[in-house]
């Protein structure tokens, strides 16, 4: 269901289909999108040979990622990595403005990004879980998988406890903005696509324990899962740890690692020592 190796696989169908729906995109018109890589996958996966597509990627984001955005025929504008991505959705909307027939997703506004996870990703984990879930545990960058997936697990089992992970210099948590290495996730204002009333715990997790985990899903387990993934894995083993016997806890881990080789996610954080 991720042919392009990530959640966002989801979203960028979900996305396009609503907007050629609703006449936002039409024939020949062209995608524009500020994104961290992984929803520019799935939204040229969705686009290939029917658009044009140019995303907007803040320059500190992994060469692995944007190499697969162009082997998909997008074109790439970077910005400031001081800017953050609230510097690359301003770009995005500026170039949207002078490009005839452009649309701009918008997955940080758009209800069809949640929506995509509240029709598959949801039911997906309720059935394999055969109805069995205690605790949803997944990082929070738009926000549309913590939120379509916990909206529908709600719906199933008010009892669920939805919790969600930042990196450390996200503000979700209450803490100041600010720089982080776990990418992928983390927000620097709450997103229209984050239904906060679906939240019962923030954990913001140091980078330095989510690169601890994915050394250690790696060599322990044999998961090739990224910086999101460790920090939500390190959200889940707090709350295995105080929670009593059976729970069942269900995981996001939204990509895999071998899209940040070149960032050394092995390395970094390692001071020498096994995870």
């Amino acid at each position: 269901y991720n042919p392009g190796g990530s959640v966002k696989d989801r979203i960028g169908a979900w996305m396009i289909r609503d907007a050629e729906e609703r006449g936002l995109l039409r024939p020949g018109g062209t995608i524009i999108e500020p994104t961290a890589g992984n929803t520019g996958i799935g939204l040229a996966l969705a686009a290939a040979g029917r658009y044009r597509v140019i995303f907007v990627v803040p320059e500190h984001f992994s060469m692995e990622k944007q190499a697969l955005m162009r082997a998909l025929g997008a074109e790439i504008v970077h910005t400031p990595r001081s800017g953050g991505m609230e510097g690359a959705i301003a770009r995005a909307r500026a170039l949207a403005a002078e490009i005839p027939g452009a649309w701009v997703p918008q997955q940080f506004a758009n209800p069809a990004n949640p929506e995509a996870h509240y029709r598959t990703t949801g039911p997906e984990i309720w059935e394999q879980m055969q109805g069995r879930v205690d605790i949803f545990v997944a990082g929070v960058g738009s926000g549309g998988t913590f939120t379509g997936t916990a909206r529908y697990l709600k719906e199933k089992n008010p009892r669920l406890k939805a919790v969600a992970v930042e990196p450390e210099g996200s503000i979700l948590g209450g803490g100041p903005k600010g720089p982080h290495e776990t990418e992928g996730i983390g927000v620097e204002f709450i997103p229209e696509t984050l239904d906060v009333s679906l939240v019962d715990q923030v954990y913001t997790v140091m980078d330095a324990d989510a690169f601890a985990m994915v050394r250690a899903l790696a060599r322990r387990c044999g998961l090739l899962a990224a910086s999101s993934s460790g920090a939500a894995f390190w959200a889940a083993l707090q709350e295995a740890r105080a929670a009593p016997p059976g729970t069942r806890i269900a995981v996001i881990f939204p990509d895999a690692a071998d899209r940040y080789l070149s960032k050394d996610i092995y390395g970094k954080f390692a001071d020498g020592k096994e995870a």
